[in-house]
Protein backbone atom coordinates (compact mmCIF):
# COMPACT_ATOMS: atom_id res chain seq x y z
CA UNK A 1 0.00 0.00 0.00
CA UNK A 2 1.72 3.23 -0.75
CA UNK A 3 0.99 5.57 1.96
CA UNK A 4 0.49 9.30 1.57
CA UNK A 5 2.48 11.75 2.10
CA UNK A 6 3.21 13.20 5.84
CA UNK A 7 5.15 16.08 4.43
CA UNK A 8 3.21 19.28 5.92
CA UNK A 9 1.60 21.53 3.54
CA UNK A 10 3.75 24.53 2.15
CA UNK A 11 1.75 27.84 2.87
CA UNK A 12 2.16 30.79 1.30
CA UNK A 13 0.47 33.69 2.73
CA UNK A 14 -1.09 36.05 0.22
CA UNK A 15 -2.04 39.82 1.86
CA UNK A 16 -2.45 43.41 0.62
CA UNK A 17 -4.59 46.32 1.16
CA UNK A 18 -8.22 46.85 0.63
CA UNK A 19 -8.20 47.76 -3.03
CA UNK A 20 -4.99 46.56 -3.74
CA UNK A 21 -6.36 43.86 -6.14
CA UNK A 22 -5.99 40.27 -3.49
CA UNK A 23 -8.87 38.68 -5.01
CA UNK A 24 -7.73 38.99 -8.41
CA UNK A 25 -3.97 37.28 -7.18
CA UNK A 26 -6.12 34.21 -5.36
CA UNK A 27 -8.07 33.84 -8.88
CA UNK A 28 -5.14 33.27 -10.82
CA UNK A 29 -3.32 31.23 -8.39
CA UNK A 30 -6.80 28.87 -8.00
CA UNK A 31 -6.99 28.95 -12.01
CA UNK A 32 -3.50 27.13 -11.53
CA UNK A 33 -4.93 24.41 -9.55
CA UNK A 34 -3.73 26.02 -6.23
CA UNK A 35 -6.29 25.47 -3.20
CA UNK A 36 -6.67 28.43 -1.20
CA UNK A 37 -7.56 29.17 2.17
CA UNK A 38 -9.24 32.03 3.03
CA UNK A 39 -9.91 34.08 5.80
CA UNK A 40 -12.60 36.33 4.86
CA UNK A 41 -14.49 32.79 4.35
CA UNK A 42 -13.98 30.92 7.02
CA UNK A 43 -14.87 33.99 9.16
CA UNK A 44 -18.01 33.89 8.07
CA UNK A 45 -18.29 29.97 8.19
CA UNK A 46 -17.20 30.41 12.00
CA UNK A 47 -20.38 32.24 12.63
CA UNK A 48 -22.81 30.37 10.31
CA UNK A 49 -26.38 28.87 11.32
CA UNK A 50 -25.91 25.86 13.73
CA UNK A 51 -22.17 27.12 14.62
CA UNK A 52 -20.36 27.35 18.06
CA UNK A 53 -19.27 31.17 17.30
CA UNK A 54 -23.22 31.91 16.73
CA UNK A 55 -24.05 30.50 19.76
CA UNK A 56 -21.94 32.05 21.74
CA UNK A 57 -22.36 35.69 19.94
CA UNK A 58 -26.07 35.20 20.53
CA UNK A 59 -25.66 34.31 24.39
CA UNK A 60 -23.58 37.59 24.99
CA UNK A 61 -26.27 40.06 22.75
CA UNK A 62 -29.23 38.07 22.50
CA UNK A 63 -31.96 36.64 20.06
CA UNK A 64 -32.27 40.69 18.55
CA UNK A 65 -28.58 40.15 16.96
CA UNK A 66 -30.37 37.78 14.57
CA UNK A 67 -32.16 37.64 11.48
CA UNK A 68 -35.62 36.29 10.85
CA UNK A 69 -33.69 33.12 9.86
CA UNK A 70 -31.62 32.58 12.63
CA UNK A 71 -28.19 33.92 11.23
CA UNK A 72 -26.10 36.64 12.11
CA UNK A 73 -27.40 40.17 11.81
CA UNK A 74 -24.01 41.36 10.72
CA UNK A 75 -24.78 45.22 10.77
CA UNK A 76 -26.65 44.72 13.88
CA UNK A 77 -23.29 43.03 15.20
CA UNK A 78 -21.21 45.98 14.02
CA UNK A 79 -23.52 48.50 15.66
CA UNK A 80 -22.84 46.72 19.06
CA UNK A 81 -19.22 46.76 18.80
CA UNK A 82 -18.11 49.70 16.55
CA UNK A 83 -17.79 52.10 19.62
CA UNK A 84 -17.26 49.07 22.72
CA UNK A 85 -13.85 48.34 22.96
CA UNK A 86 -14.59 45.55 25.41
CA UNK A 87 -17.69 44.15 23.25
CA UNK A 88 -14.84 44.45 20.47
CA UNK A 89 -12.04 42.66 22.76
CA UNK A 90 -14.94 40.05 23.46
CA UNK A 91 -16.18 39.26 19.76
CA UNK A 92 -12.30 39.11 18.71
CA UNK A 93 -11.24 36.77 21.22
CA UNK A 94 -14.07 34.76 20.52
CA UNK A 95 -13.68 34.63 16.62
CA UNK A 96 -9.98 34.89 16.25
CA UNK A 97 -8.62 31.31 17.73
CA UNK A 98 -12.06 29.87 15.88
CA UNK A 99 -10.87 31.02 12.64
CA UNK A 100 -7.28 30.36 13.20
CA UNK A 101 -8.07 26.65 13.87
CA UNK A 102 -10.70 26.60 11.01
CA UNK A 103 -7.58 27.87 8.61
CA UNK A 104 -4.80 25.24 10.38
CA UNK A 105 -7.36 22.31 9.56
CA UNK A 106 -8.62 23.81 5.37
CA UNK A 107 -4.42 23.78 5.15
CA UNK A 108 -3.51 20.30 6.11
CA UNK A 109 -6.59 18.96 4.13
CA UNK A 110 -4.47 20.94 1.14
CA UNK A 111 -3.46 18.33 -1.55
CA UNK A 112 -2.14 20.93 -4.28
CA UNK A 113 1.45 21.31 -4.05
CA UNK A 114 1.25 24.38 -1.83
CA UNK A 115 -1.54 26.59 -0.78
CA UNK A 116 -2.92 30.06 -0.54
CA UNK A 117 -3.24 31.88 2.79
CA UNK A 118 -5.55 34.66 1.71
CA UNK A 119 -5.57 37.32 4.99
CA UNK A 120 -6.84 41.12 4.22
CA UNK A 121 -4.70 40.91 7.95
CA UNK A 122 -2.17 38.60 7.39
CA UNK A 123 0.40 41.57 8.89
CA UNK A 124 -1.57 42.71 11.67
CA UNK A 125 -3.11 39.25 13.36
CA UNK A 126 0.56 38.17 13.24
CA UNK A 127 -0.10 35.25 10.94
CA UNK A 128 2.79 35.87 9.34
CA UNK A 129 4.18 32.86 11.07
CA UNK A 130 1.76 30.03 10.43
CA UNK A 131 3.07 31.01 6.43
CA UNK A 132 6.44 29.32 4.90
CA UNK A 133 6.26 32.37 2.16
CA UNK A 134 4.31 36.13 2.23
CA UNK A 135 3.10 37.27 -0.85
CA UNK A 136 1.99 41.31 -1.17
CA UNK A 137 -0.12 42.27 -3.38
CA UNK A 138 0.63 46.43 -3.77
CA UNK A 139 -0.09 49.56 -5.49
CA UNK A 140 0.18 52.85 -4.66
CA UNK A 141 -2.76 54.21 -2.09
CA UNK A 142 -4.13 56.08 -4.39
CA UNK A 143 -5.20 53.75 -6.65
CA UNK A 144 -6.20 51.48 -3.57
CA UNK A 145 -8.63 54.13 -2.85
CA UNK A 146 -9.79 54.91 -6.31
CA UNK A 147 -10.83 50.79 -6.82
CA UNK A 148 -12.50 50.49 -3.48
CA UNK A 149 -14.29 53.43 -4.45
CA UNK A 150 -15.35 51.92 -7.77
CA UNK A 151 -16.04 48.44 -6.06
CA UNK A 152 -17.15 49.09 -2.87
CA UNK A 153 -20.02 52.07 -3.37
CA UNK A 154 -18.53 53.03 0.15
CA UNK A 155 -17.67 56.78 0.86
CA UNK A 156 -13.99 58.35 1.08
CA UNK A 157 -13.98 58.77 4.57
CA UNK A 158 -14.89 55.05 4.87
CA UNK A 159 -12.04 53.47 2.48
CA UNK A 160 -10.02 56.31 4.09
CA UNK A 161 -10.64 54.88 7.90
CA UNK A 162 -9.89 51.09 6.49
CA UNK A 163 -6.81 51.57 5.22
CA UNK A 164 -5.64 53.62 8.19
CA UNK A 165 -6.91 50.74 10.29
CA UNK A 166 -4.55 48.48 8.04
CA UNK A 167 -0.31 48.16 8.10
CA UNK A 168 1.18 50.68 6.40
CA UNK A 169 2.08 49.84 2.99
CA UNK A 170 5.83 50.14 4.10
CA UNK A 171 4.59 47.27 6.97
CA UNK A 172 3.19 45.10 4.36
CA UNK A 173 6.05 45.12 1.89
CA UNK A 174 9.00 45.07 4.71
CA UNK A 175 6.92 41.45 5.64
CA UNK A 176 7.08 40.05 2.40
CA UNK A 177 8.98 37.46 0.58
CA UNK A 178 7.44 38.52 -2.60
CA UNK A 179 5.86 41.74 -3.86
CA UNK A 180 3.44 41.27 -6.64
CA UNK A 181 2.50 44.87 -8.35
CA UNK A 182 -0.62 45.27 -9.16
CA UNK A 183 -0.35 48.90 -10.47
CA UNK A 184 -0.83 48.53 -14.18
CA UNK A 185 -3.02 45.46 -15.64
CA UNK A 186 -4.44 42.64 -15.00
CA UNK A 187 -2.34 40.52 -17.81
CA UNK A 188 0.70 42.25 -15.88
CA UNK A 189 -0.34 40.82 -12.73
CA UNK A 190 -0.84 36.86 -14.34
CA UNK A 191 2.85 37.18 -15.59
CA UNK A 192 3.96 38.04 -12.22
CA UNK A 193 1.83 35.09 -10.86
CA UNK A 194 2.88 32.35 -13.08
CA UNK A 195 5.99 33.26 -12.57
CA UNK A 196 6.00 33.41 -9.51
CA UNK A 197 4.02 29.61 -9.37
CA UNK A 198 6.80 27.80 -11.10
CA UNK A 199 9.11 29.22 -8.07
CA UNK A 200 6.86 28.30 -5.06
CA UNK A 201 6.38 24.46 -7.08
CA UNK A 202 10.36 24.07 -6.59
CA UNK A 203 10.27 25.84 -3.76
CA UNK A 204 7.13 23.51 -2.35
CA UNK A 205 8.81 20.20 -3.03
CA UNK A 206 12.06 20.99 -1.62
Amino acid sequence: MIMASLRPPFVVGLTGGIGSGKTAATDLFKQRGIDIVDADEVARDVVALGSEGLSKITERFGPTILLEDGSLNRAALREKVFANSEEKNWLNGLLHPLIRTRMQQLIGESSSPYCILSVPLLVENKLTEMCNYVVVVDCPETMQLERALKRDGSSAETIKSIMASQASREERIKAADKVLDNSTTLSALEDQVSKLHEMLLKHSAK
